[in-house]
């Protein structure tokens, strides 16, 4: 009985140093790499992006008005806004207002009385009872009444409707006339605006006006198709703020071979590079701090060494540093959170 105490007690003491020695610190020097992904830091040529936004439009070089060359009434409407139409197709019908009629047919009158009076200036010239500027008169009359009346012709008066038809291919931007409505001459009926010809009318920022110039480069998105991106050059920058905007209004052309998909009215994303200089570049996710204090991690020797930087410009997912950094050391990008300066760290492949 005193034997099997003995052996239980034993034991007892064995299993209580097992687990001291188990919750004990390990005194060992050696502990866990952290695992990090790195990126190389490269130099290459860097520049600001400034972001506007703005709207496709017709180029207005390519837009033509069409106007209603006599007073009447709008018979018969063939388009709507926005519709495509080709050259010759109909538009509309005009009925030819009553007293342009009038007009018309008095200076048809016109022309047949001066016609006479030439004729009969003529024969007394012929029987000496009239001059020579007698006659002249007369034909000088009949040539201002005939001019009338081919001018009344060309503006349609001279028929009772008319018809127009588009000039050119294209499409309807502006409509600003209505069934049933009674317009006078010269009258702006709409505007067709050439289909293949472009442009992006961006707003920019007062500050940011001295910085843009014509044949910047852009690169130009559609905000509800992001996967187009057309690149072209500024064409004009305006030098007013537009009062609807408040903005300053900058005007980009749409080369034609990119037009393909577009749509006019579409709210578009644009892209402005401005100047660029060389320049140390690290991926945005190695750069860490804040405003008044930024810093990295690099790889030396297996272990992370804390570098203070300072940052510069800012590209897509690049951003430019200066400090203790060259060109090939190795940036930590993914698992830099968990760092101090002096851990060791193994490169995740």
């Amino acid at each position: 009985m005193k034997t099997t105490l003995m052996i239980r007690l034993a034991i007892a003491c064995l299993l209580l140093a097992a687990g001291v020695a188990a919750s004990a610190p390990a005194t060992g020097t050696d502990t866990p790499a952290v695992r990090v992904r790195t990126a190389a830091v490269t130099e290459q040529d860097i520049g600001a992006t400034l972001t506007a936004f703005g709207v496709l439009d017709p180029d207005p070089d390519q837009v033509l008005s069409l106007s209603l060359p006599h007073a009447g009434l709008i018979n018969r409407i063939w388009v709507r806004l926005g519709q495509r139409v080709k050259s010759g197709d109909r538009l509309l019908e005009v009925i030819t207002a009553p007293e342009s009629r009038m007009q018309y047919l008095q200076a048809q009158s016109a022309v047949d009385y001066a016609r006479r009076e030439l004729e009969r200036q003529q024969r007394l010239l012929a029987e000496q009872l009239a001059t020579k500027a007698q006659v002249d008169a007369a034909r000088k009359n009949l040539d201002d009444a005939s001019a009338t009346l081919a001018s009344l012709r060309k503006r349609g008066q001279g028929t009772e409707k008319e018809t127009l038809r588009a000039p050119m291919d294209g499409i309807i931007t502006q409509l600003d006339v209505s069934q049933g409505r009674r317009v006078q001459a010269d009258t702006t009926a709409m505007l067709i605006a050439a289909e293949h010809r472009l442009i992006a009318r961006l707003g920019i920022e007062l500050e940011d006006l001295a910085s843009v110039h014509v044949g910047m480069p852009v690169t130009i998105t559609p905000v509800f198709v992001p996967d187009i991106h057309i690149a072209t050059t500024i064409r004009e920058v305006h030098a007013m703020i537009d009062p609807s905007t408040h903005l300053v209004e900058v005007l980009a052309a749409i080369p034609e071979t990119q037009i393909g998909g577009l749509v006019l009215g579409s709210r578009i994303l644009a892209r402005m590079q401005l100047a660029t200089h060389h320049a140390l570049v690290v991926p945005r996710s190695a750069v860490l701090g804040g405003q008044n204090a930024t810093y990295l991690y690099l790889v030396r020797a297996g272990k992370a060494q804390r570098v203070a930087v300072h940052s510069g410009t800012e590209s897509g997912d690049r951003v430019e540093v200066t400090g203790d950094v060259q060109a090939g050391d190795r940036v930590v990008v993914s698992g830099n959170y968990e760092l101090a300066d002096g851990m060791a760290v193994r490169e995740a492949p």
